[in-house]
């Protein structure tokens, strides 16, 4: 069995990695993908409404439908979790009538009479978090879901919302390269027992190596417009990357599996999910797993890839 951790206090228990499906295109060898990681013991599968391919287009759901569509006959071995709030052209929204709206479409969507983890997906300015979180205990009084989340949500938010219900994790982007959650949401998450989910834990592909020019990156490719992929930042990113590929060499595991070997080491509530679109990806990930860092590996890592270090901005809010 796959190494297991708990995911907050509420008791949820997930695979130490976990899979993050954002980027998968709708078609067989996706499927296969979430076939095989849920062969290998990964639990817990990573969604969110305005995932897929059309989004752009105003039409929410697409990665949901994939994910129901990987757990026909197959949804005892998953934890789904899946978000709701961002909105094509009017920003986050956490309404009571836009999460009630929302919940029945991911309902539908992914084929499933529950959802596991519901996160909001970022703060409603418009609406208290209070009255968000009130709307999705309501949820799970009703059995639509079983554990509340937020994601890139902000420390003073988090307290107020675990007031009003326990959360069970806080999804943010966490890695190598972007270490702002340890300032401020890491304590209160670690105060609280809130787990952490942590999304892009390979930098957006940049810890794994594979990425040696702006070229590599395909025309069409996101990335190409995050300040980190770009001039000077893309130089002075690399060569810190270069450096954490000799330190992965040295301890006979690949840079990907040094950095999420890393993440796992910062907390036992940590559990991160690193996406992919290939099956051979997953079962490099897991073997960080396999991968033990000791104080001196710790200190090592800290020495060539500090707090702050990547050049830019991580580009990732709405």
């Amino acid at each position: 069995m796959l190494q297991r951790r708990k995911l907050g206090n509420q008791g949820l228990e997930v695979s130490a990695i976990n899979l993050g499906t954002m980027m998968m295109p709708d078609n067989d060898e996706s499927v296969h993908t979430i076939h095989g990681a849920l062969d290998l013991g990964v639990t817990m599968l990573d969604t969110a409404d305005l995932y897929g391919e059309e989004f752009m287009l105003g039409r929410f759901g697409g990665n949901e439908k994939l994910v129901g569509r990987a757990l026909k006959d197959r949804r005892h071995q998953a934890i789904v979790a899946t978000k709701f709030g961002v909105t094509h052209a009017q920003g986050p929204k956490g309404d009571p009538a836009y999460i009630k709206k929302s919940v029945d479409a991911s309902l539908y969507n992914l084929g499933l009479d529950y959802i596991d983890l519901y996160y909001q997906h970022r703060p409603d300015p418009n609406t208290p978090i209070e009255e968000t979180i009130g709307t999705m205990a309501d949820l799970v009084k009703q059995g639509k879901i079983r554990y509340i989340g937020l994601s890139e949500a902000p420390a003073d938010l988090i307290r107020r919302a675990h007031a009003v219900h326990p959360l069970t994790a806080v999804q943010t982007e966490y890695s190598l390269w972007s270490r702002e959650v340890e300032d401020e949401v890491l304590p209160v998450l670690n105060e609280l027992g809130i787990g952490l989910v942590p999304y892009s834990p390979l930098g957006r592909g940049f810890l794994t190596g594979q990425i040696k020019t702006y070229e590599d990156l395909p025309e069409d490719d996101y990335r190409r417009y995050y300040p980190r992929f770009q001039g000077e930042n893309f130089t002075k990113n690399i060569e810190i990357v270069s450096l954490i590929e000799q330190m992965a060499m040295q301890k006979g595991c690949t840079p990907a599996q040094l950095s999420l070997a890393w993440l796992l080491a910062q907390g036992e509530q940590i559990t991160p999910i690193p996406g992919t679109k290939r099956l051979d990806r997953v079962q490099e990930n897991l073997g960080a797993l396999q991968v033990t860092l000791t104080a001196d590996d710790l200190a090592e890592i800290e020495r060539i890839s500090p707090k702050g270090v990547a050049a830019g901005s991580r580009f990732g809010a709405f």
